[in-house]
């Protein structure tokens, strides 16, 4: 992104940022790593682009747990920026303390699809261009689309933008068509409960426990998470369908309403199962339910953490 360390700079000095958590280009070709800048000096090695597959509020909320009381600015991309809006909302984090610099998001590559594209074989050089990426490699030289790799969360993107910001660098990019935002869900739900079982099961079956989704997602704060205790213990560790079924399903409900379709979590998940769908599922039951969204307003109470005496109740017998 042009211009991008010139302007931080000057937001990094005029703000008194004690730490500026940003991307640098990271040690393997289209993969960039989080950066953490303490010095002016050092921001000329941040960049912004589709390499950028994490979700920096997860390192934020880290550095605020480590340190309350230092003053942060975060380069934030729309699912970034929510995911940061939704921390304010649930006290996880002071607004005031957090200088948000949006930055537009054309989304991010997909490290499962990019190898998939590309048979498995190696990366050791890359060219990024408007609409496609040039990948080298051993005896090789590809030209990819960029919509081939992009993450599937990126595809159905609302939310491109930081919906809240104190600056923002750069023209801000137009969402998907509304339509795309729930079309993998939509394509589910016309199967038999039967079909989406067994698709789920294949799916699932597929998870070694890495832990690698849980890990990636801001949302996934707790100091022990259930799967961690032995006392009660909720879910068996080994690689049972079942055992593994409850860990996705429970965390799935414990993300109902907290989703902010970063897909941090399939973009981490080494064997490259579907996550997005029933995260997807449930973001689109809170929706339709109580018409609400993650991620938009510090102000506005978590859906399951609000009341409303004219909320749904069909399902109470």
């Amino acid at each position: 992104m042009s211009n991008l360390q010139e302007k931080v700079k000057k937001i990094f000095s005029d703000e008194k940022l004690d730490l500026l958590i940003g991307f640098e280009k990271g040690t393997l070709p289209l993969r960039a790593a989080p950066s953490f800048v303490r010095k002016s000096e050092d921001l000329d090695k941040l960049i912004f682009d589709i390499t950028c597959q994490n979700n920096l509020a997860k390192h934020l909320l880290n550095e605020i747990k480590r340190n309350p009381d230092q003053k942060i600015g975060i380069i934030a991309k729309g699912c970034d920026a929510r995911a940061i809006i939704h921390l304010i909302s649930e006290k996880q984090l002071e607004r005031k303390k957090i200088i948000i610099i949006g930055v537009p998001c054309c989304g991010v590559i997909s490290p499962f699809k990019l190898k998939n594209v590309l048979n498995g074989r190696e990366v050791t050089d890359c060219t990024i261009n408007n609409e496609t990426v040039i990948c080298k490699g051993k005896d090789y030289e590809k030209e990819i689309s960029r919509t081939d790799i992009l993450s599937g969360y990126c595809l159905s993107c609302q939310y491109p933008n930081a919906p809240e910001y104190d600056y923002f660098i750069g023209e801000q990019t137009k969402p998907a068509p509304p339509e795309k935002q729930f079309e993998k869900v939509d394509e589910l739900e016309k199967m038999t409960p039967d079909e989406r079982w067994e698709y789920f099961k294949k799916e699932y079956s597929k998870c070694i426990r890495c832990n690698a989704c849980r890990n990636a997602c801001p949302m996934c704060f707790c100091d022990e998470c259930f799967i961690d205790r032995n006392k009660p213990r909720w879910v068996g560790k080994g690689n049972d369908i079942s055992d593994i079924m409850i860990y996705h399903i429970m965390r799935a409900i414990h993300l109902a309403g907290r989703c902010t379709s970063c897909g941090a979590c399939s973009r981490a998940c080494p064997m490259g199962i579907d996550i997005e769908a029933l995260n997807k599922r449930v973001t689109k039951e809170i929706k339709e339910r109580f018409g609400f969204t993650a991620g938009l307003d510090c102000e506005k109470n978590p859906a399951l953490a609000d009341y409303k005496t004219d909320d749904n109740d069909e399902f109470i017998m």
